[in-house]
């Protein structure tokens, strides 16, 4: 019995907050994942109504394997939104619902979970997990740009994560268009104008309420999403959507150049592409992506490698779990 008390005790959470869905995950102490849960995070309500999500879905995860939040060493969340790591306290998380004032998450979730909550921010938690255990475990440095509901970054130089003064590595509010399109950050011609999930679905609402014919919100309904998900996209590029493939193609022009600009400013050894999109679009979109960042580069000669995270999924999740050292 001692020794099967001790192994459970060595078990950690990890949870991806993003701004589609929650990933939950319970690893063990080799960070293989012994138990998963995955819901849709809350589009309506409040902060408390997410943390709520957060912790049903890690209690399930915990139940698949084979233990309860109590007994885990604890808990890490990578969260959207400014972090105060010192108190678990998470601001203007803005693809979250209602989410502009501090709250409470770590100390919330400690309460639900019966064990101690770490929470840091959702992107530079997936790069650290690459860097550890996936695509840039040989590299020293690294850009992590993860495309997804917006588009974040996280950044590794000579092995350690650099935040700056809290605010290192927002890719997605690099301007890569004078005077562009407005942001969801109140910025216009940012990055994520462009390429983020949801002002791209701002923007295919605006295109049809002008006249603009496409599919996606059909299948939208027909596959009763609330939200135009990473598989909406794929399935209007299927059908060979007009409106979708301009979309994406904006994107793509938008984070090539983004990209291309991180790279020229901090030369790392690799760009890794994930996130809910980049993920789902790494093998068939990501040379793309590649092609336009290398146009844009000052070192034609000398790019860095490109690759798509290898942890999937899980990568956020497992940047959590990292958190509980």
């Amino acid at each position: 019995m001692a020794p099967m008390m001790r192994r459970a005790g060595q078990r950690r959470g990890g949870i991806d907050l993003g701004g589609t869905k929650i990933q939950a995950i319970v690893v063990d102490e080799d960070n293989n994942v012994v138990g998963q849960s995955r819901c849709p995070t809350p589009h309506e309500g409040g902060p408390q109504d997410v943390a709520d999500a957060m912790a049903n879905a890690l209690r399930e995860a915990a139940s698949l394997a084979g233990t309860e939040t109590s007994s885990l060493k604890g808990v890490g969340v990578g969260s959207p939104g400014e972090i105060d790591a010192a108190s678990g306290a998470v601001s203007n998380a803005k693809n979250l619902p209602n989410w502009s004032e501090s709250f409470p998450l770590g100390p919330i979730l400690s309460q639900a979970l019966g064990t101690r909550v770490a929470v840091g921010n959702d992107v530079d938690v997936a790069t650290w997990a690459e860097y550890v255990l996936g695509a840039g475990r040989d590299r020293n440095s690294i850009l992590g740009v993860f495309w997804g509901t917006g588009v974040g970054g996280g950044i590794i130089l000579d092995g350690k994560s650099w935040d700056g003064r809290g605010s290192a590595g927002e890719i997605g509010h690099m301007v890569v268009k004078r005077g562009g399109a407005k942001c969801p950050c109140g910025n216009h011609g940012c990055m994520e104008a462009y390429a983020g999930r949801s002002a791209m679905e701002t923007e295919a609402r605006r295109r049809v309420d002008h006249g603009d014919k496409t599919d996606l919100f059909k299948l939208m309904e027909k596959h009763e999403k609330p939200r135009l998900t990473s598989g909406i996209w794929q399935r209007a590029l299927e059908h060979e959507d007009e409106m979708a493939t301009e979309l994406i193609d904006r994107a793509v022009k938008a984070l090539g150049a983004g990209i291309a600009s991180a790279v020229n400013l901090l030369d790392p050894e690799m760009v890794i592409l994930g996130g809910g999109l980049g993920v789902r679009f790494g093998e068939t979109i990501g040379p793309r992506i590649q092609e336009r960042m290398q146009l844009n580069l000052f070192d034609h000669d000398d790019p860095p490698d490109f690759e798509i995270a290898a942890l999937g999924d899980f990568g956020g999740a497992l940047g959590g779990a990292l958190l509980v050292s």
